[in-house]
């Protein structure tokens, strides 16, 4: 279903969803947002990008192993927790570094467990597209 319109649009739209997608993400620590909604709208214009040109081009221009982004997402996601244990903590409790950076705040491990959720749903929502587009 390749359509000029539609193409025109995704180039313009593409770097529109990733900044929204950022700003979700970033959202999330204190508002709703986070990860999970971040990782569903960055996926959205790679999806469409598989519906208008196919999954096969999608995976040769952007270089998207899907399951690879889905798996370092879930070991992140899991590795994020082992820092409250190294400082005697229950597994999963928060640690944050004292001083914020400019622009992002406070950075602990609930960022770094957030991304993994990220890439998680980013990697198995573009799965399942190139697996239904794939025919």
């Amino acid at each position: 279903m390749k359509t000029l319109i539609l193409a025109t649009l995704l180039r313009l739209l593409t770097p529109l969803f990733i900044s929204f997608a950022l700003y979700m993400f970033f959202r999330g620590h204190d508002k709703p947002g986070g990860g999970f909604i971040a990782g569903l709208i960055a996926s959205i214009p790679f999806m469409l990008h598989a519906m208008v040109f196919g999954y096969e081009r999608t995976r040769q221009v952007f270089r998207i192993k899907p399951t690879m982004l889905a798996a370092l997402g879930l070991f992140m996601a899991l590795l994020s927790g082992f820092f409250a244990v190294l400082k005697g903590e229950p597994y999963l409790t928060s640690t944050w570094v004292s001083q914020p950076l400019p622009l992002v705040g406070k950075i602990g491990t609930p960022i770094f467990f957030d991304f993994g959720v990220l890439l998680v749903v980013f990697g198995v929502v573009l799965q399942i597209t190139f697996l239904l587009t794939e025919e």
